[in-house]
């Protein structure tokens, strides 16, 4: 067999760091516990990862899990082989990029000063030499991380090149990014930045239109699609505002986010924001509702005294009929959900609304159909323009939607 059964996990997520080749530096913090998770999660976004331990980080998680976790020989001493040049050397075979996750203090500070005690902190000597990047994760005791010496080092990485996640400062301690956001900062490196110095806001999640007090009418949705098309836009370099209604899904930590409940107050914020400073793209994934009460209680209705409740609906207002009005040179996206259409007249309603909206595209999707749009992680899209061509993204991961949505964006963008 040519190829470890633990890497038949590649590429599942997604192919962002296709033919990246990654070195993960594992440090002796209890955290290491982690390593094998992020090993496994930038294997499924396609990446061929290698590990490098120090001592004390066999001390905390055996080699094995690591050689399981990649597919790869560990390395956990440096011999003959010359591993580190092999690895971060100048020559056309290195690797693209070097993680050090966790990262302790004392690394931290020996990787600053150019000591190259182990095999981790020789790997990040190599790579510096190399030019090649370099993110470091730090965890640690809070009163370690705050001491002004590692601080002081921290800043003279960070003057040299080096990313840094995290950490999240909790109980006392200096906790290691979570999984999730540190990959995504390994793909902003590793992404080309066709998006850097754009300014983009995001829509996302429902609202809510309240019926008194406690009782809301809302939609389905959870915010993902969203939140995922936010997160490809920081990856490739943009700064993002995210307008995020009452949903579910996980926020990217990067991008300024303006929390909203009622379709009013989306309407405001993306008003406000578009008066406020210079918005390149709009991405109008929210899910606004249509209806709202004409007339809100102000108490909670009793069942009891009201067996029957008849209410007055009024439409809400239009925020991607307002959008180019206010501001013209924005290049904006909507989306429209559909149920239960052929796909003639689903792209037919898209263009429709493409053209009263005056967008510049139209993101269409049936939630009628299996694995599509509210409360699941895929979604099927059909991109359509003013000249009702047609770009179609097969049901996938709704990280793929996005990612292909928003090379569909840059394209025309770039024109």
């Amino acid at each position: 067999m040519n190829t470890h059964p633990s890497k038949d996990i590649i590429g599942t997520l997604g192919n962002e760091l296709n033919g990246k080749q990654i070195v993960l530096c594992v440090t002796g913090s209890v955290a290491a516990v982690q390593s094998p998770d992020i090993a496994r999660n930038l294997m499924r976004h396609s990446a061929d990862v290698f590990t490098v331990m120090s001592q004390m980080a066999q001390k905390i998680i055996h080699p094995y899990l690591m050689e399981w976790a990649t597919g790869n020989p560990v390395i956990t001493e440096l011999t003959g082989q010359i591993e580190h040049v092999a690895l971060a050397g100048e020559h056309p075979r290195n690797v693209d990029l070097v993680l050090i996750a966790p990262a302790t203090a004392n690394t931290i500070s020996k990787i600053t000063c150019g000591i190259d005690d182990t095999p981790v902190t020789t790997v990040a000597s190599t790579a510096f030499g190399s030019g090649i990047p370099i993110i470091v994760v730090p965890a640690m005791h809070e009163s370690m991380y705050r001491h002004p010496i590692l601080v002081e080092n921290r800043k003279k990485l960070t003057a040299l090149g080096v990313d840094f996640v995290g950490p999240r400062l909790e109980e006392g301690k200096a906790k290691i990014a979570g999984t999730e956001e540190i990959v995504d900062a390994v793909i902003r490196r590793l992404t080309p930045q066709d998006m850097a110095g754009w300014r983009v806001l995001v829509t996302a999640g429902p609202t809510l239109e309240y019926i008194d007090p406690v009782r809301v009418i809302t939609n389905k949705s959870s915010g993902k699609m969203g939140a995922a098309v936010a997160t490809e836009a920081l990856r490739r370099g943009a700064e993002v505002t995210l307008v995020y209604g009452s949903g579910h899904a996980i926020l990217p930590p990067e991008a300024h986010v303006i929390h909203v409940e009622t379709s009013q107050e989306m309407y405001d914020a993306v008003v406000s924001e578009l008066k406020s400073e210079r918005i390149d793209v709009v991405i109008a994934t929210a899910a606004v509702g249509d209806w709202a009460l004409d007339q809100q209680y102000d108490h909670k209705v009793s069942t009891r005294r009201t067996p029957e409740l008849v209410v007055k609906l009024r439409p809400t207002p239009k925020i991607i009929d307002e959008i180019k009005t206010i501001s013209p040179q924005t290049f904006l996206v909507a989306f429209r959900a559909e149920h239960k259409l052929s796909n003639e007249d689903l792209i037919q309603s898209a263009y429709d609304r493409l053209k009263r909206s005056k967008a510049d595209l139209i993101a269409a999707n049936d939630v009628g159909r299996t694995g599509v749009g509210f409360k699941v992680d895929t979604n099927e899209i059909f991109i359509v323009d003013g000249n009702r061509n047609v770009v179609h993204i097969p049901l996938t991961t709704k990280r793929e939607v996005a990612k292909r949505l928003l090379d569909v964006i840059a394209e025309r963008c770039s024109r």
